[in-house]
């Protein structure tokens, strides 16, 4: 958990002071010694031995998870959920899956190359910020190939009041580094005037990817960390957040299964969200008539703590629009 999201908890300014010296998550402050992190402050920020250990003390409160009655957390769950935005591809049986893609959870959505994820995750957003003027949606882009021309021409397709100021609503942030996407989780808090609707990552596997390791449990425990930010994120601001991730191929001896591919991250990683859909291109199905080109694709839900899994259903794309098939 970052330091900063336990403000006013803890004062901004020992936070400030923590994070010039390298410490930002209760990790880092809990795992060191309490002196060796005092040596490292500055002498100008006042801050004593003991006001460092009561933070110590207060961060390990803060951090540990304390116990609660079922019928008390079913109350909170049922809570959270009507406050969250409801968002919705407009597609039935897309929406079927997920009961939408609304709610206080993390959703994953990955699958083959080219099989259409940016495109859902662009046409769910764009479809509730020109549906609902008081929304706003941040979209971490991790590759830098985010395009609001494509975006634009999306938008020209939904005839709803609050398109015209769709885009300005749209927040893009570059992320190319973890540390990177934790900046811009903090800056996309929500407004006084606006609410946060749901958060994209696009996608999270540049960010993640280069920290696995096989010799070392340092990176997946640094990609655990951060899913679990995500998580309590979109439960403390009633907010979706939809991570889209890549593919690699799954080794395996048979020939015949050598371009099956697999999500990437690891097996681990579908544990770590609230749900997975997998999408995959169906060329047999795909059509060409005149004017319109139209790729079919399959979404299926591979993992889900609130639907049932292993449903599946059918839409096609066009001109970066979805559509029932």
């Amino acid at each position: 958990m970052r330091l900063t999201a336990l403000i006013p908890a803890l004062s901004p300014e020992l936070v400030s002071s923590l994070d010039k010296c390298g410490v930002r998550t209760d990790s880092d402050l809990l795992f060191r010694p309490v002196v060796e992190v005092y040596l490292q402050l500055s002498s100008e920020d006042g801050i004593s031995l003991l006001d460092l250990e009561r933070a110590v003390e207060l961060t390990a409160e803060l951090a540990s998870a304390p116990g609660i009655a079922g019928d008390e957390l079913l109350a909170q769950e049922t809570q959270a959920q009507e406050q969250a935005p409801t968002l919705f591809s407009g597609v039935g049986g897309l929406d079927n899956l997920l009961c939408g893609f609304g709610g206080c959870r993390v959703i994953e959505i990955t699958g083959d190359k080219q099989s259409g994820k940016t495109t859902l995750a662009l046409n769910v957003i764009l479809r509730h910020l020109s549906e609902v003027s008081q929304a706003r949606i941040a979209w971490i882009d991790t590759t830098g190939d985010f395009s609001v021309e494509h975006a634009a021409q999306i938008l020209k397709t939904f005839n709803s009041e609050a398109t015209s100021s769709a885009l300005n609503r749209l927040q893009v942030s570059l992320a190319f580094d973890i540390e990177a996407a934790y900046n811009a989780l903090e800056e996309s808090q929500p407004l006084p005037a606006t609410r946060l609707s749901c958060i994209v990552f696009d996608a999270i596997t540049p960010l993640l990817g280069p920290l696995l390791s096989a010799v070392s449990a340092q990176g997946h425990s640094a990609m655990t960390e951060f899913m679990y930010h995500l998580r309590d994120f979109s439960r403390l601001h009633s907010c979706p957040i939809l991570v889209i991730n890549n593919t690699s191929l799954l080794v395996h001896h048979s020939k015949s299964a050598s371009q099956i591919r697999k999500p990437a991250l690891g097996p681990s990683f579908e544990f770590l969200t609230d749900a997975t859909v997998w999408l995959s291109r169906c060329d047999e199905h795909a059509k060409f008539d005149n004017d319109h080109d139209f790729t079919v694709v399959s979404a299926k839900v591979l993992r889900s703590r609130t639907t049932a899994p292993k449903t599946d259903s059918m839409f096609k794309i066009s001109k970066g629009k979805i559509f029932d098939l």
